[in-house]
């Protein structure tokens, strides 16, 4: 459990931290000095600044800093990510180092920064991960990959079948059918295909435990073939010089942030056109347990998981939603459009109430997240309590 906090709270307070470096770095390029650059989130334990006279001072919780000249920089008492305040958010301070004053462009820049600094950081793991062998598909590898650890893995699967009745999970590797082990995945299928209807034990190893199914294939409407309602894939860790992994962090991270964006058109639209969400969506409480299970895993899946989840912030981020980053830009192209920027107060009303609605729907996202993972709370609360 411990393992399980920790991991989650250093993957999400990194990924945060890393995103407002973005807001923080972009207004300093363009000479607006933040009011308060905080790691962790607020009350403030202690901070750091330059007042008016060029003396650093130091300030010690809530206490409001009238004599700054500077950004106050501070350390604060929740542990997750950090913060920065670039007054966009208040319609009084429009002087000529304000944020509200700076043109339209340059305040796109400045709030797509923490997106763009969570592709980055993405980029950044993925090829840090090629460079000391990262767990991925086998197939159209590029010359120079050296792969170890090769194995079939389930990548997917389907409703009911005998596969998700039986409690299967993506990424379990089956290690044998019967007691025959597999080099290639369509040797596996179509042994598989051929005992339709007869009765196999599947061995397989999730979390570095081995235990065995008894799983009866049969006749997959998808495919017109015999199976258990999986899809599987050859996996390995792969691992390039340092030079190729450069251009594959990039390459693959181009890719990944595609995917994404099409999985969220996917989503948004079946939200759209009455059709629900196929997508198991999971929120912080969710986001934890994985935490937890890739750290048992091992350091590179850590890393992977973390370079999954940076990009996914991003593309959250950059949604056009009132009080995300995306929101933000589009009312500054209505302002570029219009000619005049859309009436404050009105503006930040509704990104209030876009803020409001975010927090109730991770609000029931984590209750969905609690029920589902409602055993282990049990047998954590049992032992607190015993």
């Amino acid at each position: 459990m411990l393992i399980t906090i920790l991991t989650f709270v250093i993957i999400l307070g990194v990924l945060v931290f890393v995103h407002e470096c973005g807001h923080f770095f972009a207004s300093r390029w363009f000479g607006i000095k933040p009011r308060e650059f905080g790691f962790g989130l607020p009350p403030r334990v202690w901070g750091i600044y330059k007042n008016k006279e060029g003396l650093w001072k130091q300030v010690y919780g809530k206490k409001e800093v009238d004599d700054a000249s500077d950004t106050v920089y501070s350390i604060n008492w929740i542990p997750v990510g950090g913060f920065v305040n670039i007054g966009e958010d208040d319609l009084k301070d429009t002087g000529p180092g304000s944020f509200i004053s700076q043109p339209v462009w340059k305040r796109a820049i400045i709030l797509s920064a923490g997106v763009g600094m969570n592709v980055v950081l993405t980029a950044v793991l993925i090829i840090f991960g090629l460079m000391i062998g990262m767990p991925q598909s086998l197939d159209n590898l590029s010359r120079g990959a050296k792969v170890s650890e090769q194995k079939i893995q389930i990548v997917q699967i389907l409703p009911q079948t005998p596969a998700s009745q039986a409690g299967l999970q993506v990424g379990d590797q089956i290690v044998s059918i019967n007691k025959n082990s597999f080099a290639k995945y369509t040797d596996l299928m179509d042994f598989v295909d051929k005992n339709t209807g007869i009765q196999l034990n599947y061995l397989i190893k999730r979390a570095g435990t081995e235990k065995e199914y008894k799983l009866t294939p049969i006749k997959i409407k998808e495919t017109g073939k015999g199976g258990v309602g999986i899809g599987i894939a050859e996996t390995g860790i792969v691992k390039y010089p340092f030079y190729m992994a450069i251009w594959q962090g990039i390459k693959t991270t181009a890719i990944l942030t595609w995917a994404i964006i099409v999985a969220f058109y996917e989503l948004i639209k079946n939200l759209v056109i009455g059709k629900g969400i196929s997508a198991d969506i999971s929120g912080p409480v969710g986001i934890a347990a994985l935490s937890g299970q890739v750290a048992r895993m091992g350091f590179v899946y850590v890393l992977q998981f973390a370079a999954l989840l940076s990009v996914n912030l991003a593309v959250i981020n950059f949604l056009p939603f009132p009080a995300l980053d995306g929101g933000r830009i589009l009312f500054l192209i209505i302002e570029k459009i219009k000619g005049s920027p859309v009436k404050r107060e009105l503006e930040a009303i509704i990104h209030n109430t876009g803020f409001a609605l975010l927090m109730v729907l991770v609000v029931l996202v984590t209750y969905r997240d609690i029920a589902k993972y409602a055993d282990r709370f049990k047998i954590i609360w049992e032992r607190i309590m015993g």
